[in-house]
């Protein structure tokens, strides 16, 4: 065999700057940890973590800590923060009801315009209760159309096949000042031997089911969706197969415009009321001079985060974060609020150079932040006056939202608030964790790698580490 020194030399530093670079990678990341990333086959090049002690100035760990990566829903963290501090925990959106016409006798000869300000969660229950409640001052009859007034959110291009190409999907629904109910259909499917029961709330007036959905043994429970729903005319057309060893299953998904669903669940609950509309829906604004009927309030902002932050509710974060910029008579904008947010971060003396919010949910292909600013935001909603309600909008380790089936019955269940985050090529998680010894830990580890959705027994080797820390 022929010697070469180049050769030699050349595979003798690349073996030296391999274990120079599991030397690294060893001082910085517990070995559970490593291990698990590389049975994932996740370079290190690809994670940025940053784990700190609450009660210290340091980090005691940083891999790749100021890098700028996509934290997909741990967004919501800074989001739901900000809005605490900006908003107040006390904080309703309101919507207002507005007789644009007469009033004689039950019958409004004119319009009845809706004016609304971004509430993220005005559901078909509040909806039915604030009609009825209509209904009781006096009002029956409707003889001109509903006008919808949306002003309070500036106008916009929103396309919902743009993230994902599943327009369906309730994830992707667009905001709206005038959300209704997260313009969502909510699907129960009930397996009935081969074929399969659907339920299918709230059911909308002018519109039908066509459901062709079997049950099937071949299915594995847990995997992928195998079922599709579309709209054809004015009929809800549900295609596939559910498995037939999971039993019931709930859905979401969205198939009509904010107009069509405000409609026709306004036309089905009020005609249920007892009160009668023949008109049309448009779009417009409140008339100058006019009082509002009747004002529906939200519940408060506290209250409202917990939903954003346990089940990671992404049409609820967008409104919030867009409510941000909706001060002072302004029509709210996702670039008013982000400015607003970088605004606020300022006025405390922090700088995130690297910060992009699109929408403040993190469903977004653009969105950055890196791991040891997502530290600090956890670090300082810590020291905030406003800390139980934030802490307590998180998910429980092993206990309930989307961290319920992490690492249950284990010594980490109920040992961590933590937000989750998943897109594809992005697995994140950040929050606190609280060590068997008592003491707590803010937490980022980020994951932006095509095997990002293999990176999950990483992150969990992480906290477990955590928690049997000193």
């Amino acid at each position: 065999m022929k010697f070469t020194p180049f050769l030699t030399l050349r595979h003798l530093c690349a073996v030296i700057l391999m274990l120079c670079s599991c030397n690294l990678w060893a001082v910085k990341l517990p070995t559970t940890v490593i291990d698990e990333l590389q049975r994932a086959q996740i370079p290190l090049n690809s994670v940025g973590v940053v784990v700190q002690a609450l009660d210290s100035k340091r980090p005691l760990l940083s891999v790749h800590g100021d890098a700028a990566m996509s934290p997909a829903s741990a967004m919501k963290l800074l989001t739901t923060w900000s809005a605490l501090e900006i908003l107040g925990p006390a904080y309703r959106w309101k919507t207002e009801v507005y007789l644009d016409g007469t009033l004689h006798n039950g019958v409004l000869q004119g319009n009845l315009v809706f004016k609304g300000y971004g509430d993220p969660k005005l559901t078909m229950e509040e909806f039915w209760l604030w009609l009825r409640e209509l209904r009781q001052r006096g009002l029956r009859e409707i003889q001109g159309d509903i006008v919808l007034d949306r002003g309070y959110f500036a106008p916009f291009q929103y396309d919902p096949v743009a993230f994902d190409n599943d327009p369906t999907r309730a994830y992707n629904v667009g905001p709206d000042a005038l959300l209704l109910n997260f313009n969502a259909m909510h699907l129960h499917l009930v397996p009935d031997g081969a074929a399969t029961i659907a339920l299918l709330q709230p059911m909308l007036e002018g519109y039908k089911i066509e459901n062709h959905i079997i049950t099937s043994a071949a299915l594995p429970c847990h995997g992928p969706d195998a079922y599709r729903s579309r709209l054809e005319g004015n009929v809800f057309v549900l295609e596939g197969a559910v498995p037939a060893s999971c039993g019931e299953a709930d859905d979401h998904f969205s198939v009509l415009t904010h107009n069509q669903y405000f409609r026709s669940m306004f036309s089905s609950l009020w005609h249920e009321l007892g009160g009668s509309f023949h008109g049309d829906i448009k779009e417009g604004n409140v008339p100058e001079g006019l009082a509002a009927y009747s004002v529906h309030r939200s519940a408060p902002l506290s209250e409202l985060i917990r939903d954003i932050n346990k089940f990671s509710n992404n049409i609820m974060a967008k409104q919030v974060f867009l409510t941000l910029s909706g001060q002072d008579g302004v029509a709210a904008d996702a670039s008013s609020s982000a400015a607003r947010m970088q605004t606020w971060l300022a006025g405390l003396g922090l700088k995130f150079p690297e910060l992009v919010v699109e929408n403040g949910a993190g469903l977004s292909r653009i969105a950055r932040i890196s791991p040891r600013h997502l530290v600090e935001v956890l670090r300082r909603a810590n020291q905030s006056k406003y800390t139980p309600e934030f802490q307590s909008s998180l998910p429980i380790l092993g206990v309930d939202g989307t961290a319920k089936h992490r690492m249950r019955e284990s010594a980490a269940t109920g040992q961590a608030h933590l937000k989750t985050g998943t897109l594809d090529n992005v697995k994140s998680i950040a929050g606190y964790v609280r060590s068997l010894s008592g003491r707590r830990w803010a937490i980022a580890f980020i994951i932006n790698d095509a095997n990002a959705s293999s990176g999950q027994a990483a992150q969990d080797a992480l906290i477990a580490w955590l928690v049997s820390a000193k």
